[in-house]
């Protein structure tokens, strides 16, 4: 099963689905900070950490050719959304409609938290996806607890840090975005790990299902490349 194969798999575009609509409404809620305990986070820190898990299963499973993809296409459908909540935002409201105010200060700032989210998102699910992959091949396929929560370290930090800067610097103190990024970091990196039973039996199982677990052999990592099957 180490081969890549040309197949139509059962399950694929089920996950690339659900990893673009966390990834989408992560972006709309990230507009509020929230506390929660000892924690200080923006709101899309809830359900966020899920498209890490997703971007595991999918470099595990599937390598990291089709993962390459469905970030792409996650990329993609959040600028559409980016760039669709703008130009709504600008069009003459209706004559009784008079929640024009409401709209600007909830999803006003989405572009800026969108483009945030972008670049933190692109940077950081490529950086859990490339290592995830190279120590799949390093452990020789074993101890995935290792690479998931590794990549995740790693790819949690980029994404943590290049979000917080980008969407809120400016905005709050530097001692409350210091607050936001340990506290994202923590709750990310945690839910990865209390995850791991559940990532560990969503693997054994597609894997079993799909017949495929791909390594990544003589695999482009450019992320701008996207290679044939």
């Amino acid at each position: 099963m180490n081969n890549y194969k040309e197949q139509n798999y059962r399950y694929l575009n089920f996950i690339t689905s659900i990893f673009v609509s966390v990834l989408l409404i992560s972006n709309i809620v990230s507009t509020k900070v929230v506390e929660f305990g000892f924690f200080t986070f923006d709101g899309g820190t809830v359900l966020f950490p899920i498209s890490y898990i997703f971007g595991d299963v999918l470099t595990e499973v599937y390598g990291y050719k089709e993962a390459r993809k469905v970030i792409w296409i996650g990329f993609i459908c959040a600028a559409l959304m980016s760039i669709v909540i703008y130009i709504i935002g600008v069009l003459p409201s209706a004559s009784e409609w008079n929640n024009q105010e409401a709209y600007n200060v909830i999803l006003g700032t989405t572009p800026r938290i969108v483009l945030a989210s972008l670049i933190a998102y692109f940077s950081g699910s490529f950086s859990n996806s490339i290592i995830l992959s190279k120590m799949k091949i390093l452990t020789k396929g074993k101890w995935l607890w290792t690479r998931t929560i590794g990549s995740t370290i790693v790819g949690e930090g980029v994404d943590s840090l290049l979000f917080i800067a980008i969407a809120f610097g400016g905005i709050y103190s530097f001692p409350l975005l210091v607050s936001i990024f340990i506290s994202n970091y923590i709750f990310k990196v945690g839910f990865e790990v209390l995850a791991t039973p559940i990532t560990y039996k969503v693997v054994n199982f597609l894997k079993n299902v799909e017949k495929v677990d791909i390594y990544d052999y003589d695999t482009k990592y450019n992320p701008f490349i996207l290679e044939s099957k």
